[in-house]
């Protein structure tokens, strides 16, 4: 991602997570695994299941104890399902 890009996106990210309540979270650092997360499952599986997988990423980081281990252990089973697909 350009720096432009990248500044955009960091603000942006701040912006969301204030208006959201979520001032104990470090979003900005998630964004690069999220856009991981989500480039491998729109070239792997399809477009469309991008964004519900973030979706579900966060649904399950929000419910877990660990949220650097849901991350972890999503995008472990999820490269596995692209690859079988």
């Amino acid at each position: 991602m350009a720096s432009d890009d990248a500044a955009a996106m960091s603000g942006w990210v701040r912006t969301v997570a204030r208006e959201l309540g979520l001032h104990d979270v470090d979003a900005v650092a998630a964004v690069d695994t999220v856009l991981d997360l989500t480039s491998d499952v729109a070239h792997g599986v399809s477009r469309p299941a991008a964004p519900v997988t973030a979706f579900l990423l966060g649904i399950a980081v929000g419910r877990s104890d660990d949220p650097d281990a849901a991350v972890t252990e999503l995008a472990r089973t999820l490269s596995a399902l692209a690859a079988d697909q």
